[in-house]
C-alpha cells in the first residue's frame, strides 16, 4: 500500500473499518495516523491513533484481544481504510464481539426475506463464540478442544447423515445435516475460512457449466 495515495484528514487521521476476515462482521470503527497505519502494516496487527489520549495503541496490548491483519484496502476517495482481520479474542473493550451490537431500528432480516438468513446468523454467532469464549457454551467447548475434536464431530455426524439416507428417515436425515452444518461451520471458522469463500467456489463452478 502507497501510503501517499492515502487522504488524510487536516488532523493526519483516516477512519479505519475493521471487519472480521471470515465472518465479515464489522467489529469496530477507529482511526489511524500515518505512522500507526505504517505499524499496521508491518507487524501485521492493528494500531491505531487514540484522539482522546492523543497517543498511538495498539489492540490487544493491555487485554490480549489482538488483531491479525489478514488485509488492508482504501476507498475509492482513498479517504478510509478497511482493514481486514482475524480477532484473537472480543473486538470491543465492553468485552463484545463487535463494538455494534446494538440496533437503533431492531430490524432483523426474517426467513421470508431470505430462507438462507440463518446461515449467515449462525456463522456471527460462531464466530463471537469463537472471539468470547462463554463458559458453559458448547461451541467453546470446541474451539478449546481444538481441531481434532472438531473433526471427530464432523465426520460423526457426516455418518449420521449417511445413516439416516440409508434408513430413509427422513426426520433423522433433517436433525443430523443441521448438525453435520453446524459444526462444519465451526470447523470453516476454525481454518478461518469464510462461507463466503465456500459459496465463491460453488458461484464459480455454476458459472463453468
Amino acid at each position: 500500500m502507497n501510503l501517499d495515495m492515502i487522504q488524510f484528514d487536516e488532523k493526519g487521521l483516516v477512519p479505519a473499518i475493521v471487519q472480521d476476515a471470515a465472518s465479515k462482521e464489522v467489529l469496530t470503527l477507529a482511526y489511524m495516523n500515518k505512522e500507526s497505519l505504517t505499524k499496521t502494516i508491518e507487524t501485521k496487527e492493528t494500531w491505531f491513533y487514540s484522539r482522546s489520549r492523543e497517543e498511538l495503541w495498539h489492540k490487544g496490548e493491555t487485554s490480549g484481544n489482538t488483531q491479525t491483519v489478514t488485509d488492508l484496502r482504501y476507498d475509492c476517495d482513498q479517504d478510509a481504510v478497511l482493514v481486514l482481520v482475524k480477532s484473537e479474542g472480543p473486538a470491543c473493550h465492553k468485552g463484545d464481539y463487535t463494538c455494534f451490537s446494538d440496533s437503533l431500528l431492531g430490524n432483523e432480516v426474517t426467513p421470508e426475506q431470505n430462507r438462507f438468513a440463518i446461515l449467515n446468523t449462525l456463522e456471527e454467532i460462531i464466530a463471537k463464540r469463537d472471539a468470547e469464549r462463554p463458559e458453559g457454551a458448547y461451541t467453546t467447548y470446541l474451539f478449546t478442544e481444538g481441531v481434532d475434536k472438531i473433526l471427530k464431530k464432523v465426520g460423526e455426524e457426516a455418518s449420521e447423515v449417511i445413516i439416516a439416507a440409508k434408513n430413509r428417515d427422513l426426520e433423522e436425515l433433517t436433525w443430523e445435516s443441521a448438525d453435520l452444518l453446524f459444526h462444519l461451520m465451526v470447523l470453516l471458522r476454525e481454518q478461518e475460512c469464510s462461507l463466503d469463500d465456500v459459496l465463491d467456489v460453488l458461484e464459480k463452478r455454476h458459472a463453468s457449466e
